[in-house]
């Protein structure tokens, strides 16, 4: 309850004590309106209310700012690289085996030699003399070795030794194999067998 209702609730009490006093010792009326007149313009003013400031907050003092902590990042697990299985050892491959050495069949023993028919010196004659070799006078002598077939037949002729010139080499063999004959080799059973032979042919330019 606030003080000026206090006052006017006092005042009413007091207005009525007044009135039942005159009452009782007889007073007239206009006393008593007199009374009540003057306390009916009794004014009460209520007192202002003085509203309190509210206190100023506290003044912030600069704070420096909180020390800086470097937090290390977190650890990165990482996992370890998946174990392969081991491939398993390669097979170890057994050497093929060596070729079959080829055996050659045994030759047949020769029990008669080949022998040429007519005069070996005929094949080849001055008169096979190539022009080109003629002209330019070049002589020589040319070895050659040949086979004797079992026929009697000369074949596979080649050149042993050269003369120099290649067309009296080539003469040589060309007129060996086309005039040369002979009765073919032997074996021990009386069959004809391969051979060879061979000779020198001398290139001499003949002179007049």
């Amino acid at each position: 309850m606030s003080r000026s209702k206090m006052l006017a609730i006092g005042g009413v009490a007091l207005l009525h004590l007044v009135l039942l006093w005159g009452l009782k010792n007889g007073l007239d009326y206009n006393a008593a309106v007199e009374v009540f007149e003057d306390l009916k313009t009794f004014d009460i003013k209520e007192e202002p209310k003085v509203e309190e400031e509210a206190p100023p907050p506290p003044e912030q003092k600069d704070m420096p700012p909180p020390p800086t902590v470097d937090v290390p990042p977190p650890p990165v697990s990482v996992a370890p690289p998946p174990v392969l299985p081991a491939a398993p050892p390669a097979p170890i491959m057994a050497p093929p085996p060596p070729p079959p050495v080829a055996i050659e069949p045994p030759k047949a023993m020769q029990a008669q030699a080949a022998r040429a028919r007519g005069n070996p010196a005929s094949w080849v004659t001055t008169e096979d003399y190539p022009p080109s070799a003629l002209r330019e006078e070049r002589e020589g002598v040319t070895g050659i070795a040949w086979d004797v077939t079992t026929d009697g037949k000369v074949a596979n002729c080649r050149v042993t030794q050269s003369s120099g010139s290649a067309d009296l080499d080539d003469a040589a063999c060309k007129f060996v194999t086309r005039r040369g004959r002979y009765n073919p080799a032997l074996d021990q059973n009386g069959n004809p067998i391969q051979s060879s032979d061979k000779r020198r042919v001398r290139w001499q330019i003949p002179k007049d």
